[in-house]
């Protein structure tokens, strides 16, 4: 994480007097934009607004020392995904002029309002100063922006959330930019027990000789191809001092690269297969931001870190599986190894008898086709949870929309040879049919939400925040609904 200084101070300047480098943006209720001509700079910011079209946010202006500024025209009602967009408009800009520090100025009425706005510009600076890992030997272009100061009604502003939630999205964003020959099982693993031992989090990792015992087939038909033996389910318990209560569950898909397997993608297919082990990543980032954050309740953590391969060994269309909880599964396309893998992990999560589990996979195309590339599918056990999820999502930013879980899907599911097949052969809504498969590896006295984030794995342009196509999308909806489920009593 890049050092940010964050500062709140009630102090307002009687002036544009500032130092070279600083930058100012000024947060203006949209419903009473007269308030500009009571501000110091009336006189210049009349003039300056004149280029410009009425009402337009955000507005660009130099000052007279090459301050460079902008004002966002603020609704009372700001919150969430447009909050965070807004706030990306805002800082991208500025940050383009090389600003050393950003000073943010409210001249809203709505204390509310001013903290939501300077909570997501906390958010978007720590988004934009990211720096992607690359493979090369040039030295990296880094922003020289150092500090945030907040002057006005701030006073009720939590940037705890805002910092926590960064430092897990840009954890998640860099594991999967990593090429598949840098993030291998192998190497994953090692960076995520190295980082369980600094963060002070225990491990555990399931070979494929322990997964072999436990009969998690389902895993293993997707490792049968794999040139190493490195694949397993990695486990990490998070654990307060006292916390004795079931832990929640986050369960992440960690495909370190997918060819499909004896359904070999073609064409251009294998593009990109490298981050399909985005789910796993977005899990590990929930959790360090849970632990910044010093989340009051036990948490594990479960990763299926695997490669699906081409080979002598690969698995085959109609083989018959034995997961981990005895259920056999007809398999019908070895590219659907993402719900194999979280079929296991989920199974072995349920063994722990977890308060709730949470899982996060770049599943299936079919909620692509359904929702866009602009939020997530999540399908829950729980029909009560429905409502909540929306709101969670609208809350933090990171957009959910439910998909329905009814059992009359599963007589598309059927099999001849054994208990169900794993997906179906062709048709709509793959998505339904993937959670269907996956519940039944998830205790039906455990509440569960799946989170299929295939619509949000990649935006072009970026999305809410985030100025990169690659997302990291969520670490903040995670750390959402987990304060959230935590309030309620079993």
């Amino acid at each position: 994480m890049p050092a940010l200084k964050l500062e709140v101070d009630h102090r307002i300047p009687a002036s544009w007097d500032f130092d070279t480098g600083v930058s100012l943006i000024l947060l203006v209720p949209k419903a009473d934009q007269n308030v500009l001509s009571r501000s110091p700079w009336a006189d210049f910011l009349k003039l300056r607004l004149a280029d410009f079209p009425e009402g337009k946010s955000p507005v660009l202006l130099s000052g007279p020392r090459g301050t460079r500024a902008a004002i966002a025209f603020v609704t009372d009602d700001v919150s969430g995904f447009k909050a965070l967009s807004q706030a990306r408009e805002l800082i991208a800009p500025l940050l383009a002029e090389r600003s050393k520090k950003i000073n943010v100025i409210s001249m809203l009425d709505q204390s509310h309002a001013a903290c939501v706005m300077a909570e997501a510009l906390v958010a978007a600076a720590f988004a934009a100063l990211f720096q992607p890992p690359k493979i090369s030997d040039e030295t990296p272009d880094t922003h020289p922006l150092a500090a945030m100061n907040f002057i006005g009604n701030f006073e009720a502003a939590d940037f705890r959330f805002a910092k926590a939630t960064a430092e897990g999205n840009n954890l998640a964003r860099w594991l999967t930019q990593l090429p598949g020959n840098y993030l291998t099982p192998r190497i994953y693993r090692d960076y995520a027990e190295a980082l369980a031992k600094t963060e002070g989090w225990q491990a555990e990792f399931y070979d494929r000789d322990q997964l072999q015992q436990l009969g998690a087939g389902a895993f293993l038909s997707v490792v049968e191809a794999s040139p190493t033996r490195d694949a397993g389910i990695l486990r990490l318990r998070y654990r307060l001092k006292g916390a004795e209560e079931q832990p929640f569950a986050l369960v992440g898909k960690g495909i370190c690269f997918d060819t499909g397997g004896s359904n070999l993608k073609v064409g251009g297919g294998m593009l990109g297969m490298h981050g399909d082990m985005q789910g796993s990543a977005v899990a590990l980032g929930t959790l360090l931001a849970l632990t910044r954050l010093n989340f009051s309740k036990p948490v594990d953590c479960w990763l299926a870190l695997a490669e699906n391969h081409i080979g002598s060994r690969a698995a085959k269309c109609n083989d018959v599986v034995t997961a981990l909880n005895g259920t056999t599964i007809e398999l019908i396309n070895t590219d659907a190894e993402g719900r194999m893998v979280l079929a296991d992990t989920l199974a072995l999560a349920c063994r722990q008898k977890p308060r709730a589990i949470l899982d996060y996979a770049t599943l299936t195309g079919a909620v692509v086709s359904a929702l866009g590339q602009r939020m997530a599918g999540a399908i829950t056990n729980r029909r009560y949870w429905v409502a909540p999820l929306i709101h969670a999502g609208e809350q933090c930013g990171e957009r959910v929309w439910p998909f329905p879980y009814e059992d009359d899907y599963d007589e598309d599911l059927k099999s001849e040879v054994a208990d169900t097949l794993q997906c179906r052969t062709a048709g709509a809504g793959d998505h339904i049919y993937a959670a269907r498969l996956l519940g039944k590896f998830v205790d039906k006295n455990v509440g569960w939400v799946h989170v299929d984030m295939a619509s949000s794995g990649t935006h072009k342009g970026g999305l809410a925040h985030i100025p990169t196509d690659l997302q990291g999308f969520g670490v903040r909806f995670g750390v959402e609904w987990f304060n959230r489920i935590a309030q309620e009593t079993r």
